[in-house]
């Protein structure tokens, strides 16, 4: 952000007002002062704790500050719908996305349970031309006035990896979040790599997870040891309860919160981004993935999986399927709800 010359567009479920945040702002601001246009949108339910003054102060230094889905007695029934997207596009030219939002916790600095285990990605080229477009439509369906990012250098050439955006949203007939997942998944041939820190898949995702293991791809799942969202993790066991049997191996990682979000199939086919793998990714809220298709970063992804292996434990079937009967009534109780966690 530093370097940008014309516009930044930054789009964040979550921004806090702690040591990240107040360094995010200053950036944002110092852009404004360079003579940089700078627009924001954020998620009303997800900046819930934020302090209104955060946002103003930007406001005031010139940064044009977009609620997504602010709350209204007029329209609660789309309370529901929220802007998970975590993107920064600048110059029209360089994107970053992934599951990081703007917060010590996703700082880095080691692993602890301050310090979450996240993962993002920079892209240089068209694909960033394309993020600016789909936040300038989303920036006029929120009531954004003006179009952002309007006067940004011509677009870079195209490099070596072939990119392909899904933007997750709830207006789509079909879910085209879900529908990428199991597309990856039905074209595997040898492995699937999955990191992802809430598993909520649905029967569709586990049946396609299963005919991959039948055709004998090795299916591979890290999961947090420990939830920023418990019950998650207890709602979670019935879908991944056949996909053990079947031999899938699943691990817990160790030592921090695990909020990455990540998919590799057969060592060079890759999505990421700010969807999860659950319902509410799925179905209620505004994402963006990217599917990259790319030998070398492939391998960068293997690397970076291979390296979370060892800090995490592989669970068996038996333990845990383990519960107490309070977590088996609570599981049963909030299964009606699995579309809304």
């Amino acid at each position: 952000m530093a370097a940008a010359t014309a516009a930044i567009c930054a789009e964040f479920y979550i921004i806090k007002a702690d040591g990240t945040g107040r360094a995010f702002a200053q950036a944002l601001r110092e852009a404004v002062a360079r003579g940089v246009e700078v627009s924001l949108i954020y998620d009303a339910i997800g900046c819930f704790d934020t302090p209104s003054s955060y946002f103003q102060q930007l406001q005031a230094a010139g940064v044009r500050c977009l609620p997504f889905n602010k709350p209204a007695f007029s329209r609660l029934h789309w309370l529901d719908i929220r802007d998970h997207r975590k993107m920064v596009i600048v110059d029209g030219t360089t994107a970053f996305l992934g599951g990081l939002n703007i917060g010590d916790e996703y700082a880095g600095y080691g692993d602890s349970y301050e310090r979450w285990r996240d993962v993002g990605i920079r892209l240089d080229g068209p694909a960033a031309g394309e993020l600016q477009r789909l936040f300038r439509r989303t920036w006029g369906q929120t009531g954004g006035v003006g179009i952002p990012g309007q006067h940004v250098p011509p677009a870079l050439p195209a490099g070596d990896a072939d990119v392909i955006i899904i933007n997750g949203s709830p207006h789509h007939n079909r879910p085209l979040i879900r529908n990428s997942f199991r597309l990856a998944v039905a074209g595997a041939v040898d492995r699937i790599r999955i990191i992802t820190p809430y598993f909520l898949p649905g029967p569709r995702v586990v049946r396609t997870l299963l005919r991959a293991v039948r055709r004998g791809a090795q299916v591979r799942m890290i999961l947090p040891s420990i939830s920023d969202v418990p019950f998650m993790q207890m709602m979670s066991r019935a879908y991944l309860k056949p996909l053990m049997a079947a031999g899938v191996e699943v691990y817990a990682r160790q030592g921090t919160i695990l909020h990455a979000k990540v998919m590799l199939i057969d060592g060079r086919w890759v999505t990421l981004g700010s969807a999860n793998l659950d319902f509410r990714s799925f179905h209620r809220n505004f994402e963006i993935n990217v599917i990259i298709d790319n030998q070398a970063f492939g391998a960068q992804m293997e690397a970076l999986f291979e390296e979370e292996l060892p800090l995490s434990k592989r669970l068996s079937l038996v333990d845990h399927m383990r519960a107490t009967w309070f977590e088996r009534f609570l599981a049963w109780l909030l299964a009606p709800l699995s579309r809304f966690l």
